[in-house]
Formats: structure tokens, C-alpha cells, sequence
């Protein structure tokens, strides 16, 4: 077969964690034990969390994605209730390790509910030898160095950046890891090898069906920097290469960067006479980022995201204009067939999150302020440097209860007319989210 005549496999990096166990002098007065077996790995773990959340949207009437959604029934707000549970878990037997991670959730609001089980990770691990493990089944992969964004994550999806920490759901494949220890300045040198398959029900959302894919990325570590080389080719996807680096300049200052580059990247863009063009470019993206902590225990998280496969203020001015002509026949005539037309050129990319150019993340962080016990709060900021609008929000997070979160978040959203930020569905955002871990 010829697909089968493809398949090979390369390898991924699997850090290794020493553990150095100090053992406390003995005197004479106290008896100390000292137990093995609380530190041998467990042949099942699982834990998780259950979640709810609520949030209060401000519809931005007049923007573009509000015309969308709400042109027939307008509101100004909209109430939103999410309960989630998510359980991951571990089972060990031998050289094998079964891994697996489920979330399902439930979503009310007051123009429609939704329910969701899904799988966002399930696979094994088989380590026949220190140095080699195998992978089979749905993984998320978590290639590149940035906190917001990642241009060299080829095979995982993208983050969302006002949740950057949030889990992602993995994509089925079948992967090999080679990691070798040497002396001197390069440290590590790993191999990763990713065999990705897009068939029906199989990854496919990832592109087009029916091929495999593959993906490698080759690890070092040199003078206590990371690095990263990184390559995928496949007929789901066209053909990418990438590089990441990060290095910690001293114990609380660390930088990181991306390149990722497409010689042949394929985007749909709007034209000023309303039709969606298929365009073939060479795109450069890149991420230049920085994290710093204080010694009054502020921490600082810095990134600018470059994207050429972004549109320009041009390309999205086309589509405002056009769901601003589709509001105007539908208030004249009742027809809403340019709203129509809007809705399904929206879903061919213009409707994702930061889907321009220029990029600045902030996130500002301080934990316990002022001797406040088990409160910290921050803010982040994301700023479309091209039309200067921009989204801010601050929020505080309490830890005091035992394995209890709660977090309130505000998200104020700004920018003139026919600017990303300025179009968006909501004006601005309050949440408050209660986790319990177990």
C-alpha cells in the first residue's frame, strides 16, 4: 500500500526529571524512618477537576461579529453557565504506561445549550529501553517555547491566548522518542518522530483527508540553552520548517523565541468585490518573548507575534465592509442573504482569534500582594499592533480553600470602527470561575 509505504518513525523528547532525595541526620533524642516505597511510582494515578462558570457578555451591537450572530434577535448581554469536569489519569504495567486525559462539559445560555464529552488525550507509552519510547495513540504534543502562541507547533492546535494554559486536545498518531546523554557542551540530543494520519473519523480536522503525515523535531541542549529543530511534510498540510530556542539568562530572567517557515502556504482572502480568493504565499512566522520574575514575587510575561499568513488591515476591512452592507439590505429589504454569504466567509478563517499580523502579549502577574494570603492577582493584554485596538484584562485568583480556585476575571475590549477588536462580539466580558481539584 502506498500510504503504508510512507510511514516512518522518528522520535520525540521526553524530559527526564532527576530526584535528589536528602536523608535528615539522626540524633539521639528523635527516630527518623525513612520509607521506600512512598516514593516508587504507582501502578494507577488519576485526578482532575470540576468546574463552574459563570460569565456576563456585553454584545458589541454594532460590530461585525455581533451583526452576525444577532442580527434577527438582537440583545444587548448574554448570560453563559458551563459546568465541566475533567479527569486524567495513569496505569502503569511494566514497560508500559497508559495515558489519558476527558473533559465533558455542559453550556446553557439563553440563545442555545450545548453538550460535549471529548477525548483530549489517550495513549501508551512503551519504554523497552531508557533511551527509546514509543507512543500510540491521541497526544498533544507541546512543541515550541511560547506562552501565547506557538508558530512551530505543527501538529498540536493552537492556544487560546486569553487561556493560554488551558489543555488542547491531541491528535492520533504514533510517535518514537530517542534521547541521548553526552559530556561536554551539548548536553542532550533527542529525536522525535511523529506518523500522523488524516482519514475519515482521524484527525480530520487537521486538512485533507486521506494521507499520512509526518513530523520531527531534534532536540538539544547546549550550554543550558534548548533548542529545537523542527520539520513537518505531509499532503494534509503543506510542507513547514521551524526552530525555537530558549535560555535562562539568570535564575529569574528566561527568554524564548520561534521561526516557523511555509514556503507554501494556501489562505483565503476577500477582495474589495466581495468574493473569496484562493491565494499560495510564502509565510515567515515568528515569536520573540521573555519571562521575568521579581523578587517581590511579580512575574512578567512578555511576547510579540509576527504572522505573514495573517491578514492585513485591508483584507479585514473587506469583510467589515461587506457585513456592514449585509446589515444595511437587511434593515432596507429584510433579505439576508449578504449576512448569509458574511457568516460563511467568517468561518474560512476570519472569524478565529487574532487573525492579523502583529501581536503584543502581556501578562503581569504578583503573587500574594500587600501579605494577602493565598490571592493573586494580575492582568493580561493583547494588543493588535497594526490597528492599535486591543483587549484588557485584569482578574485575581484565591487559593486559601484546600484544593479549591476561584477566580473573577473582567475583559474590556476596545478599538475604533473596523478594527479586529473593535468588531468583536462583545464589548466586554465578567467571569467568575470556581475549580475544585481532586
Amino acid at each position: 500500500m502506498i500510504l503504508l509505504q510512507k510511514i516512518f518513525v522518528l522520535t520525540c523528547f521526553y524530559l527526564l526529571l532527576g530526584l535528589g532525595l536528602s536523608i535528615p541526620s539522626v540524633t539521639l533524642a528523635e527516630d527518623y524512618s525513612f520509607n521506600l516505597d512512598e516514593f516508587e511510582k504507582k501502578s494507577f494515578s488519576w485526578g482532575g477537576y470540576a468546574e463552574l462558570k459563570w460569565d456576563h457578555n456585553w454584545i458589541n451591537r454594532n460590530g461585525a461579529f455581533g451583526l452576525l450572530g444577532f442580527y434577527d434577535k438582537p440583545r444587548s448581554d448574554l448570560d453563559r453557565l458551563t459546568s465541566t469536569v475533567q479527569l486524567d489519569g495513569n496505569y502503569n504495567k511494566g514497560m508500559v504506561d497508559f495515558n489519558w486525559l476527558l473533559q465533558a462539559s455542559v453550556q446553557k445560555e439563553q440563545v442555545e445549550s450545548e453538550q460535549t464529552l471529548d477525548i483530549f488525550s489517550a495513549y501508551a507509552s512503551i519504554k523497552p529501553v531508557p533511551a527509546v519510547t514509543f507512543d500510540l495513540g491521541k497526544k498533544t504534543f507541546k512543541w515550541g517555547k511560547g506562552y501565547a502562541w506557538n508558530p512551530v507547533g505543527f501538529i498540536d492546535r493552537p492556544k487560546d491566548p486569553n487561556n493560554p494554559e488551558d489543555v488542547l486536545e491531541g491528535y492520533i498518531g504514533v510517535g518514537v522518542d530517542l534521547i541521548k546523554s553526552l559530556p561536554g557542551g551539548l548536553q542532550t540530543l533527542a529525536l522525535t518522530g511523529v506518523v500522523l494520519p488524516v482519514w475519515d473519523n482521524i484527525n480530520d480536522d487537521f486538512g485533507e483527508k486521506n494521507h499520512i503525515n509526518l513530523a520531527a523535531k531534534l532536540y538539544f541542549l547546549y550550554r543550558d540553552t534548548d533548542i529545537d529543530l523542527i520539520f513537518f511534510t505531509g499532503d494534509s498540510r503543506s510542507t513547514r520548517y521551524g526552530i525555537d530556542i530558549s535560555r535562562n539568562l539568570a535564575t529569574n530572567f528566561e527568554i524564548h523565541a520561534e521561526v516557523a517557515y511555509i514556503p507554501e502556504q494556501k489562505i483565503r482572502v476577500l477582495n474589495g468585490l466581495g468574493v473569496l480568493e484562493n491565494h499560495e504565499i510564502t509565510a515567515t512566522s515568528y515569536l520573540l518573548g521573555l519571562r521575568y520574575l521579581t523578587k517581590s514575587d511579580i512575574t512578567t510575561i512578555l511576547e510579540f507575534y509576527h504572522n505573514d499568513a495573517g491578514y492585513s488591515e485591508t483584507e479585514m476591512d473587506h469583510f467589515y465592509q461587506l457585513v456592514s452592507a449585509a446589515n444595511t439590505q437587511y434593515n432596507s429589504t429584510g433579505d439576508a442573504s449578504l449576512f448569509n454569504q458574511a457568516t460563511i466567509i467568517s468561518k474560512s478563517g476570519y472569524a478565529k482569534p487574532q487573525v492579523g499580523r502583529n501581536y503584543i502579549y502581556t501578562k503581569v502577574t504578583q503573587k500574594e500582594p500587600f501579605d494577602l494570603l493565598y490571592f493573586t492577582p494580575g492582568v493580561t493584554a493583547i494588543l493588535n499592533l497594526d490597528d492599535e485596538s486591543y483587549s484588557l484584562s485584569p482578574e485575581t485568583v484565591y487559593t486559601g480553600f484546600t484544593n479549591w480556585e476561584l477566580r473573577l476575571r473582567y475583559s474590556y475590549i476596545d478599538g475604533g470602527r473596523f478594527t479586529e477588536h473593535g468588531e468583536k462580539l462583545n464589548g466586554s466580558r465578567l467571569e467568575l470561575r470556581c475549580r475544585y481539584y481532586f
